[in-house]
């Protein structure tokens, strides 16, 4: 993998027995996602983090920056061997690379509704590029229940949301994965409008566009 730096950090595990699976993953994400955009180079961290991680895929992925971004697994969750085989570790590292590459161009975002559209690009470039079926984050909750939660637009434009809560339920005041659902619902609304010509408007396209055609079609769906 020219452009991809695997990075193995086994100070607080050994990853021996996993090694070659997750590699092989990482090379599958790599090739399918050179169909569509270039693959930028990457720094890859692999690391052991028990008990934190998704529990229902044993991983979890996130990008810190530009040209890097972590891939922690519990060598101890029963789905982690499932899913090091059944391509979702191929669709956590496309989805991770998408991240990336939109930190490289307009940026991940300070706001919630730019994060709800990062989210949403993120995983409905992964659906583009591996034809799968919404990961379970993605369809955590109905259609009623979105339209019950939709932020207003000074929640849409805080810097101060609580990330948190809206992603991952922390709070207890919002369903898990709320977020995760409604950006790719928003994302899927705007791409059945306005489906991207070019490559790089999966990567670079403004929020606000997003935000303006997605919010209306789940008002009026």
């Amino acid at each position: 993998m020219q452009e991809w730096e695997l990075h193995w950090l086994e100070a607080e595990g050994n990853l021996q027995s996993w090694k070659d699976l997750i590699i092989s993953g990482v090379e599958t994400a790599r090739d399918t996602v050179s169909r569509i955009i270039p693959p930028p180079r990457l720094d890859i961290l692999v690391q052991p983090q028990p008990g934190r991680v998704i529990p229902e895929i044993g991983m979890v992925g996130f990008a810190h920056r530009k040209s890097l971004f972590s891939l922690s697994i519990d060598p101890e969750n029963p789905n982690l061997s499932r899913c090091l085989t059944d391509g979702t570790l191929a669709r956590q590292v496309a989805h991770e690379v998408h991240h990336c590459v939109r930190i490289a161009g307009p940026g991940y975002g300070r706001t919630l509704g730019e994060a709800l559209v990062s989210e949403g690009l993120a995983g409905r470039f992964v659906r583009e590029l591996f034809g799968n079926s919404p990961e379970p984050w993605e369809c955590a909750v109905d259609v009623e229940t979105l339209r019950k939660n939709l932020p207003d637009e000074a929640e849409l434009s805080s810097t101060n949301y609580d990330h948190a809560a809206w992603f991952f339920g922390a709070s207890g005041k919002r369903p898990r994965w709320l977020g995760y659902t409604l950006g790719y619902e928003l994302v899927g609304n705007w791409l059945r409008k306005s489906p991207p010509a070019e490559a790089s408007v999966w990567i670079d396209v403004p929020a606000q566009v997003v935000l303006g055609v997605g919010l209306e079609g789940l008002r009026a769906s």
